[in-house]
């Protein structure tokens, strides 16, 4: 593990903030949470002016679109834009850290062609097919089938949790293509169109009031072969790329964005008279701890996603388990810290709050993870 920065990572880091401070300034304000096509027009905008400056798919490889640059320079990339409060991928999440690298490290040549390019101008957005009603946790156990017909794949089932489906132009879709084989070996992984006929998009309000995710109805969409990535039902395999991404890096920005949190809410008590609580003061030492903790992981992460050739590893199920506890914590301490504003969701925190319940679930139960841990890392038995 290398905790060293070399001179030409600092480099990169001097100029990477000098062109922050650059443009920052003269972004738009932000669309309110409910204004989903202000809010894709706004993450796309930013999308592009990263493209310009060449900072799009910075760590992708140069063949896929991106500029090559080691895992080392993403995650100095990643705490410099989120220090500087520069936008997040927002609605462009799913294609730029999940759907993207899957297909750059998966797809065919002419594949990579077609869907790395949009996505890194952000000319097009995607969405997440995975869950379904009685397979979140257990994917495996999905069951919207794909049956061949010719040239195309016709779809049918039902998908949940599908994040930011309704702007999305492109989805990442698992279904069953072999209902007879052992059911982690029956698995494709299609990319399909979101205008396709056939689809439909129910919006699921959330406990924040947000419609970010939503539930999908497929009705015999169909879907060309070639729109396949990887082999036909090697989509579990595919897959657990697309999730090692997902637990691996993904949350790195919100690593900084929590430390930054968390002094500010030491700032809060300072200023409320809460300080002066002993329990209190430990409890935020301690979640600083965490998060330093945390933030080594990740760059330990790193460093064994440098030397495998960039795909993080194991690792990132450890990481995503702790951290998901450690937000929860974080925000539970906020609560404390704002008393009886706590509720007032407009207040700062407040709907951080209320997401933060969602970490333990979203990308792998803290359950799933654990079972990562035992089995892949530690050796342990499966359970009975």
């Amino acid at each position: 593990m290398d905790l060293a920065y070399t001179e030409a990572e600092e480099e990169f880091r001097a100029r990477l903030r000098e062109w922050l401070a650059a443009v920052l300034p003269s972004l738009p304000a932000k669309p309110g949470p409910d204004d989903w096509p202000g809010r894709r027009a706004y993450d796309t905008a930013w999308q592009r002016m990263l493209y310009d400056a060449g900072y799009a798919g910075l760590h992708w490889p140069a063949d896929a679109g991106g500029r090559g640059a080691t895992p080392t320079q993403h995650l100095i990339f990643l705490e410099e834009t989120e220090k500087a409060g520069a936008p997040y991928v927002g609605a462009n999440f799913v294609g730029l850290l999940h759907a993207g690298p899957t297909i750059a490290a998966e797809g065919t040549a002419e594949q990579r062609a077609r869907w790395l390019p949009p996505v890194l101008r952000g000319d097009e957005i995607w969405c997440q097919g995975f869950s379904e009603p009685d397979a979140g946790s257990d994917l495996a156990s999905l069951r919207t089938r794909a049956v061949r017909d010719g040239d195309h794949y016709v779809v049918s089932g039902q998908k949940i949790w599908t994040s930011h489906a309704e702007v999305a132009d492109w989805c990442e879709l698992l279904v069953r293509t072999d209902p007879t084989a052992p059911r982690h070996r029956g698995i494709s992984w299609l990319a399909m169109r979101m205008d396709a006929p056939g689809v439909t998009v129910r919006p699921l309000r959330t406990l924040a009031g947000s419609t970010e995710f939503a539930e999908m109805f497929l009705d015999e969409v169909r879907v060309p072969v070639s729109h396949r990535i990887g082999a036909e039902n090697d989509g579990w395999r595919v897959t657990m790329v697309t999730l090692s991404f997902e637990r691996g890096t993904a949350f790195v920005g919100e690593v900084v964005a929590c430390r930054r949190t968390l002094a500010a809410l030491a700032a809060e008590a300072q200023a409320n008279g809460r300080w002066d609580d002993p329990v209190l003061r430990r409890r935020l030492g301690r979640l600083n701890a965490e998060f330093r903790a945390l933030w080594r992981l990740t760059q330990w992460n790193v460093s064994e996603a440098q030397s495998s050739g960039g795909v993080p590893g194991t690792g990132g199920s450890v990481f995503k388990l702790r951290y998901s506890h450690a937000r929860q914590e974080l925000y539970e301490a906020a609560a404390e810290v704002l008393g009886a504003d706590a509720a007032d969701l407009d207040r700062e925190w407040a709907v951080d709050r209320l997401s933060s319940l969602s970490y333990t679930i979203a990308a792998g139960t803290s359950q799933i993870q654990r079972n990562i841990v035992a089995e892949r890392i530690l050796g342990l038995p499966k359970g009975r």
